[in-house]
């Protein structure tokens, strides 16, 4: 089971879109979980037709990646900062532990260079919880309705600007038209959206086309996803190439201490090294 965990709607089609659709297509369960409500991220000068729209892109793209659904928590765009940082914990260590959550996709919580306090308090927020679900002791009024402890296995901390770690690469390169399709579905914001559309009306008024932004035909949608393979998939292309791939994400990956894990290795090594009493000479 996974849950990627974004602030903003166009955040996982730009950080971790190929590699859902690896890890669902390979067999996981999978849950987009939003913070924000994108208020402030909009075509249209009303809030609430904002809201709308990107609530209704946000399902779009979750139809196009996989997901089996969407959790919207509501917190005020480029203001969660000024949230409780222990509501927003209990309510993800509450979501890890009613679905089972093993793997996270999220902002790295300590991340370089990030501006956004939405991103690194979503960060911050789900790196606690992470943890914490597993325990007996935190919140025991959600373990005494019958809810079991539950820890996230491993989390892969998303490279969201330029100079944060990186110690693992996804090849992506099989699921590149579905991150074209998930990128596409952000129209209300982010680099992608209508931005072939537009450039091709830039280029008419002065006289001018890309042949290349209507290679798979005129309709608007054909339009802006040619922009996408154009412009916006250069980064996973190069990065690609470094590890002998086509296409590939990058990431800070974490694997918390699994308890499991040292069990197996105690009685692995005591496999190889116990023997029986006496032979020792101390019986």
């Amino acid at each position: 089971m996974l849950a990627a965990i974004q602030a903003h709607a166009d955040d996982i089609p730009f950080f971790c879109g190929g590699t859902v659709a690896k890890l669902l297509s390979e067999g996981y369960t999978g849950y987009l979980i939003q913070t924000t409500n994108d208020d402030k991220c909009g075509p249209t000068s009303s809030l609430g037709e904002t809201v709308l729209s990107n609530e209704r892109e946000v399902d779009v793209l979750a139809r196009a990646l996989g997901f089996k659904g969407v959790i919207n928590l509501g917190y005020r765009n480029h203001f969660l900062d000024g949230e409780s940082p222990l509501e927003l914990r209990c309510r993800l260590v509450y979501l890890i532990r009613a679905l089972k959550i093993d793997t996270v996709l999220t902002f790295n919580p300590w991340g370089e260079d990030e501006r956004n306090p939405d991103h690194w308090m979503t960060g911050r927020a789900v790196e606690a919880a992470s943890w914490m679900a597993g325990m007996d002791k935190d919140y025991p009024e959600q373990l005494a309705t019958g809810m079991q402890p539950h820890t996230v296995r491993q989390l892969y901390y998303w490279v969201a600007r330029h100079g944060q770690p990186c110690n693992r690469v996804v090849d992506v390169s099989a699921h590149v038209e579905t991150m074209v399709a998930a990128m596409s579905a952000n129209k209300s914001q982010g680099p992608a959206g209508s931005s072939g559309v537009r450039l091709r009306a830039r280029l008419a008024a002065q006289g001018l086309r890309l042949p290349e932004l209507e290679r798979s035909g005129t309709e608007d949608e054909a339009v802006d996803r040619e922009y996408i393979r154009l412009f916006l998939l250069r980064s996973f292309r190069e990065l690609g190439q470094q590890h002998g791939l086509e296409y590939a994400e990058p990431f800070c990956y974490v694997r918390p201490s699994d308890s499991s894990r040292i069990e197996s290795d105690v009685q692995a090594y005591l496999a190889q090294h116990a023997v029986p009493l006496g032979r020792d000479g101390s019986g």
